[in-house]
């Protein structure tokens, strides 16, 4: 999935030489796959906030999944910037300035603006397609590139043209970049540092006592550089050129360092829970998350007299060196979407934020539900009742005035932790941690309707005709007679818990906790992979209208499909897959070592690729040009902390993640 416009072209590698029939069904299905495509909806607008970089009274913040946001006002308000960038190019891991000159490191390589962010154009000549900027560093007329997997390109024009300058670079995976004089420092996912003085000729391994060689960031303070580490590891500090290191790391509880920021003698460090500062080069730390609502911080920037932080909720600013902070995301709303609902004409969209309603096909957004609480988990209607279930014990609360005003209605509910609600006809169902309930009146009380059923936590619903579908960790279930009895369909046993279900029609719709949108066309019985050319991390968020079906990422906002590319598609598509497999890992748990095996029906490009359980890629195993056939592949856990992880593979049309368990 490297590309958001993804042609289902796999489709042409059909055997259609024997009988002409096959071949005019080529033809058909390849005429719909010019047309399959996921696009991004205008908003809610947002993204997680990774790099900032400042042209003289202009803030510029790149973020994931909605590109490049300008402020002129000190960061009170943002308006996007993206004018030439789409697809993955609005996935903006690093922003650099050479004189007017703006660049923006993304996904699919480097992009540069000459006109403050009105204009891009890309400037990727010589990079590898493949390519993730995840650092850009500029000395003098010299642009540096880190990318995720290729090492580090050097630009001498302006990025009109790039060259490759990793002799001596044994991790390819640069993470990080720093310049101090003459000196270049390379921080890489795995290896440690590495230091060029010859712009990049070659370079050498600089790790005499940094224990932890993950190296996510790095800064400079005059004779002093720092490298900040993750895996509960924290700051190192070296003296001298990196000869040597010493850990520095006292006050910091939170030591999964992500980002650095330098304003004089200030030394801030953003770490998973939070931010810290030292004046005294590193020797001592202190917390400084006043005005924070949200903990992790993934980028800092000094602009100025300003202190700039962006999270996965937004941007935060300082003018006291980080002893307050000031939320500013005046145009820049939360795109991390629990939930979407249509009912009518009206589109509902629940963030951590609050409940958004869109009356144009998700155009644009304006704020509701004054009063309710924020953690909103989903959204129904019985007539002119709108239902929502909350978390944290809240229960069910209902709406007569379009969302104006709520009152609570869970007279009957044992179990107050609900995680989804349906509707069928005048019947409102309730999935809970203990099971299945239905209110016949409104919800105004309640009866326990679990014959049949595990009494799992029920995590989405789906009404398709007479049908009733409850997703759970252990499969669907079907009940045919308004939840009087419930029977298991075992046609999910390869994908995770299902979060979320849309229907349209006999399409079924379903959203994976793996990351998948999956359809089904038999109530349940089978089931097709439909994700592809998304981003973010899909699977949470799912609903239609009458012509789109709509999916809310993780971490890149808000993506609609036409629904009118599935008729058809389905049947061709389960074929198609039959030889692409991706297996467990074996052992699982593991410690540290695992084996991947995978298949692959045709040639192309292969990614497999490791993500943490919040969906934040952790390394990249495979990323290159494959044969048909069967491989296999190690996996070494050695530098992670014991959790659960993911493991996606990707080539062409095809994608599947599972999970694995690293047990230390």
């Amino acid at each position: 999935m490297n590309s958001k416009f993804v042609l289902w072209s796999v489709i042409k590698n059909l055997s259609f030489n024997k009988y002409l029939f096959i071949l005019l069904q080529f033809l058909f299905f390849y005429n719909v796959a010019l047309q399959a495509q996921w696009t991004k909806t205008n908003g809610p607008y947002g993204g997680a906030v990774y790099c900032f970089a400042g042209i003289d009274t202009s803030i510029f913040a790149g973020t994931i999944g909605s590109g490049v946001f300008l402020s002129t006002n000190n960061g009170t308000t943002w308006s996007a910037v993206n004018n030439g960038l789409s697809g993955y190019s609005l996935d903006v891991y690093s922003l650099a300035v050479s004189g007017t000159n703006l660049f923006a490191g993304t996904r699919e390589g480097v992009y540069l603006s000459m006109n403050n962010g009105t204009n891009w154009i890309a400037v990727k000549n010589g990079l590898n397609i493949s390519a993730t900027v995840w650092s850009l560093a500029v000395n003098g007329t010299n642009i540096f590139a880190g990318t995720d997997y290729f090492g580090v390109y050097l630009s001498t024009n302006n990025g009109t043209s790039w060259s490759a300058v990793n002799n001596g670079l044994t991790n390819t995976s640069a993470y990080a970049l720093a310049i101090s004089g003459t000196n270049i420092y390379a921080g890489t996912n795995g290896s440690g540092v590495f230091l060029s003085t010859n712009n990049g000729t070659s370079w050498t391994a600089v790790n005499n006592g940094l224990n932890n060689t993950w190296v996510w960031s790095l800064a400079v303070i005059g004779t002093n550089l720092f490298a900040g580490t993750i895996h509960n590891r924290g700051v190192y500090r070296s003296t001298d050129n990196g000869t040597s290191w010493s850990l520095v790391n006292i006050g910091i509880t939170s030591p999964d360092v992500n980002a650095f920021a330098v304003s004089g003698t200030n030394l801030f460090a953003g770490t998973s829970g939070g931010l810290y500062r030292s004046t005294d080069d590193g020797n001592s730390w202190a917390e400084v998350n006043s005005g924070f609502t949200y903990s992790s911080i993934r980028s800092l920037s000094i602009i100025g007299a300003n202190l700039y932080a962006g999270n996965g909720v937004g941007i935060y600013i300082s003018t006291n060196n980080g002893t307050n902070w000031t939320e500013i995301n005046n145009g820049l709303n939360s795109s991390d979407i629990n939930f979407l609902t249509d009912i009518g004409t009206k589109l509902f969209a629940g963030t951590p934020g609050g409940l958004f309603l869109s009356t144009d096909d998700g155009t644009s957004w304006a704020e509701v539900g004054n009063g309710l609480p924020k953690h909103i988990n989903t959204l129904v209607a019985i007539g002119t009742n709108l239902f929502t279930a909350l978390n944290y014990g809240d229960g069910v609360y209902r709406s007569t005035d379009n969302g104006i005003s709520w009152a609570k209605v869970d007279n009957g509910l044992p179990n107050t932790y609900l995680y989804s609600l349906a509707v069928s006809g005048t019947n409102l169902f309730a999935g809970t941690s203990n099971g299945i309930y239905l209110s016949t009146n409104n919800g105004n009380t309640w009866i326990e309707v679990n014959n049949g059923f595990d009494k799992s936590l029920v995590t989405a619903f789906a009404v398709s005709g007479t049908n009733l579908l409850a997703g759970t960790g252990s499969g669907v279930y079907l009940s045919t007679n308004n939840g009087t009895s419930w029977t298991l369909v075992d046609g999910l046993l390869e994908f995770s818990r299902i979060l979320t279900f849309a229907v349209s029609g006999t399409n079924l719709f379903a959203g994976s906790s793996d990351g998948h949108i999956i359809l089904s066309t038999n109530n349940g019985a089978n089931w097709t992979n439909i994700d592809n050319g998304l981003i973010g991390f899909p699977g949470s968020v799912l609903t239609v209208s009458a012509t789109k079906i709509f999916a809310g990422t993780s971490y890149a906002g808000l993506w609609n499909r036409s629904l009118s590319e599935f008729t058809g598609i389905t049947g061709q598509a389960n074929n198609l897959l039959q030889n692409f497999t991706l297996s467990q890992n074996y052992p699982n748990p593991f410690n540290p070592v695992t084996t991947i095996n995978y298949s692959l029906p045709n040639a192309g490009n292969v990614k497999l690729t490791v993500y943490n359980s919040i969906g934040s890629k952790v390394v990249t195993i495979v990323n290159e040009y494959k044969p048909a056939g069967n491989y296999s592949v190690q996996f070494n856990g050695s530098n992670l902390a014991s959790g659960i992880y993911l493991y996606r593979l990707e080539s062409g049309i095809f994608s599947d993640t599972k999970k694995f368990i690293l047990l230390k």
